[in-house]
This record gives C-alpha cells, sequence and structure tokens, in this order.
C-alpha cells in the first residue's frame, strides 16, 4: 500500500527575504546581481527541494514494493517448505511402497519360476509315461504279429500312438510321429501270409489225401474214354491196351444178351447147325474178353509207383499227411522255410506215386502249390524307427 501521508524527512525550505529594489539603484550593478543570483539559488533550491520530495516518494515506492515482494516471496518460501515437506512424505511413502511392491515381485517371480519348474516337471513326467507306454505297446504289438502272422495288432497299436501324441501337442515329440507315421505306412505296404487260411488249406489237403487214387490202383488204369481197345498215357498214368475186368464183364453181359436174343432150336440139320454156330460165337466172345482182362500194356516211367504195395501205400498217405502236419505247426510258428521244404517234399512225392490225371490229384497239387506260393509272403516289419525315436527322447528327457 501506498502512504499518501506528507513526508516528515523533507528538508526545510528556504526563506528568502524580498529586498525593495531601489528605483534609484539602476546605476548600482553589483546590487542587481546578488538580487538575481538569490532569486536563481531560490529557485534551485525549490527544485532540488521538489527533486528530493519525489525521489523520496519513488524510494518509499520502491521499499514498499520490496516489502510487498519480500513477504510473498517468505509466503511462497512457507509454501515450498511445506510442499517439500509433502514431497519429501509422499516420495518416503513411494519409496516404501516401491520396496514393497519389489518384494512382493521377487516373491511373485520366485513362485512363477517354481511353478514353472513343477509344470516342466510334471509334463516331462508326463512325457515320460507317455513315451513308455507307446514302447511298450509297441513291443507287445510287434510280438502279437510275429506269433499270429498278422499285421493288424501293429497297426492298431501305431494308430493309436499317434492319436496319444497328437492329443499331447508337444512339439519335442514331433520325431516320434513321424517316425511312426513312416513305420505305419511300411507296415500297410507288407503283404502278409494269411496264416488261418493256410493252416485250413492244409488240413483239407490232409483230408484229400485219402481219396487220390494211386498209379497201381484198378480206377486209375482205366482208359479216360472206356473203350476196350489200346490207349496211350503221356506222362507217367498208364493206359491199358488190353481187355479189363469191366470189358471182360461187359463181354460176358453181352454174350449172354446175345445168348438170350438167339432164336430158339429148330428141329432138323439147319436149325441144330445155327444153334451150334451161335454157341461158337458166344464162345469165343467170352474166351477173348477173358484173355483181354489177363493181358495189360502200361508205359511206366517211374517203376517205384507201380511196384508199391497196399501196405505200403497207407504207410505212403500217412507220411504225406504228418508231412502236411509238420508244415502246419511250421506255419504257426513262423518258420516259413521249415514249412516250405515239407511242401516241396511233397509237391515230389505225389507225381511220383499218384494219378496225376486224376481230379483230386490235380486239387490237392493246385492247395500245395497255392499254400507254398503263399507261405513265402513277407513278415511283419518292426518298427524299429519309431522305436529308435522312443529311445532318443527317453535318453534326452
Amino acid at each position: 500500500m501506498t502512504d499518501t501521508s506528507a513526508p516528515t524527512n523533507l528538508p526545510t525550505p528556504v526563506q528568502v527575504e524580498a529586498i525593495p529594489l531601489d528605483p534609484q539603484g539602476d546605476s548600482d550593478a553589483p546590487g542587481n546581481w546578488v538580487r538575481w543570483a538569490v532569486l536563481i539559488l531560490s529557485v534551485a533550491t525549490a527544485g532540488a527541494g521538489w527533486l528530493a520530495w519525489t525521489t523520496q516518494k519513488k524510494v518509499q515506492s520502491l521499499e514498499q514494493e520490496l516489502v510487498r515482494r519480500q513477504q510473498d516471496s517468505q509466503g511462497q518460501a512457507t509454501e515450498a517448505r511445506v510442499l517439500a515437506r509433502q514431497a519429501q512424505e509422499a516420495s518416503r511413502e513411494a519409496t516404501a511402497r516401491t520396496t514393497l511392491l519389489e518384494t512382493r515381485i521377487a516373491e511373485v517371480a520366485l513362485q512363477r519360476s517354481q511353478v514353472e519348474d513343477l509344470i516342466k516337471t510334471l509334463s516331462l513326467s508326463r512325457d515320460e509315461n507317455l513315451v513308455a507306454d507307446i514302447e511298450a505297446g509297441l513291443r507287445v504289438a510287434s510280438q502279437q504279429a510275429a506269433l499270429t502272422g498278422s499285421a493288424e495288432p501293429l497297426i492298431t497299436t501305431m494308430q493309436s500312438a499317434d492319436d496319444r501324441l497328437a492329443r499331447a501337442r508337444q512339439p519335442r515329440l514331433d520325431n516320434i510321429r513321424r517316425a511312426l507315421a513312416k513305420d505305419l505306412d511300411r507296415v500297410r505296404a507288407t503283404r502278409v501270409a494269411d496264416t488261418a487260411s493256410l493252416t485250413i488249406r492244409l488240413d483239407e489237403a490232409a483230408r484229400l489225401v485219402d481219396e487220390v487214387p494211386l498209379l497201381n490202383q484198378p480206377e486209375a488204369l482205366m482208359p479216360p474214354s472206356g473203350k476196350a481197345d489200346s490207349a496211350t498215357t503221356k506222362g507217367n498214368s498208364p493206359s491199358s491196351v488190353g481187355a479189363s475186368t469191366r470189358s471182360a464183364g461187359k463181354g460176358k453181359a453181352a454174350s449172354s444178351q446175345a445168348a438170350a436174343s438167339s432164336p430158339e432150336p429148330h428141329d432138323g440139320p439147319a436149325g441144330w447147325g445155327g444153334q451150334m454156330l451161335d454157341w461158337t460165337k458166344g464162345a469165343a466172345q467170352t474166351f477173348w474178353n477173358e484173355t483181354r482182362g489177363l493181358i495189360r500194356l502200361t508205359r511206366i516211367n517211374r517203376p517205384e509207383g507201380m511196384l508199391i504195395s497196399p501196405d505200403q501205400g497207407f504207410f505212403l498217405r500217412e507220411n504225406i499227411k504228418l508231412r502236411l502236419l509238420n508244415a502246419r505247426l511250421a506255419l504257426l510258428s513262423r518258420q516259413n522255410a521249415v514249412a516250405l521244404a515239407d511242401l516241396q517234399n511233397i509237391q515230389a512225392t505225389v507225381p511220383r506215386y499218384f494219378d496225376v490225371q486224376s481230379r483230386k490229384t490235380q486239387l490237392l497239387q493246385s492247395m500245395l502249390n497255392d499254400v507254398a506260393a503263399q507261405s513265402q509272403q513277407t513278415t511283419v516289419p518292426r518298427p524299429d524307427d519309431t522305436l529308435a525315436a522312443l529311445a532318443a527322447v527317453s535318453g534326452g528327457r
């Protein structure tokens, strides 16, 4: 605030005494000069006083402004100290909170690392159990495939393992899935012999052995056309060029029929002569038929087939049955080489002792050929790539 009251420290104005002018003192120059000097001095003194008064007023206003500003500065300084104190207290609180948060963050980080380690341990344990289960299942399926001769157990187990690995969704198990897919394609592309159907065919062949005719049996010696004249055969089958037993029987029936159809005897020489002629013809026909039944002409390439006795034929059939049984057991035990050797021996024996022109013999040979061809098919391959991948994952942990 500005003080409007009159200043108390102003200088006292100088009182100038009026000097009467002397009208007659114009000629007195020094006196006039003094008066003018006094007048000028008075004016200067008045100006100096006014200047001093205005200067004093400015100084007072400056002092008041300085006082006001000082008061404002003191207020601001007080407020600044208060704010500084508040800021200091807030900083302390923030520091305490920061320290607390850092402590909690450290605790959370520690707990997180512990949880991650626990999850990793659980995941590894689960993966290890999965790998162990898959490996055990594949080994059991391989043994089943080797025993049964079928690839279905191994294919089913590998498909189940692939589904379990797909549900696990673990990148570290991708190598196992790739190896599993490769082995699965190889197993599916492999042709495996159907052991069940082969054993059934061997049983049918063993049953058919008793019905196959030998070379020295009468049924095998009959010509295919049924004629009583000479007939030729190729290979090991005989041909009869004489009269057989059936032809002899037919000759007897024909002679009896001719005798029955002959005219009744008449009285007189002519009737007696005709009766004698008919009797002579019938006797000659009977003699010829009997003679043809006693004579046989046969081409024998392998005499052992014709010289075998009935007892030897029985044991021959039983020996073939035993070899068929051995081949069946070898197929069931997955010994394909042993089974193939027995079948080849039977295939070499049948043409030597049995009639190859018989339909049953041909059926037996076709069964043996089919079983021998199918028994040579490839066995079920092992899933070696998958087992190697499982071992690598188990070793790497």
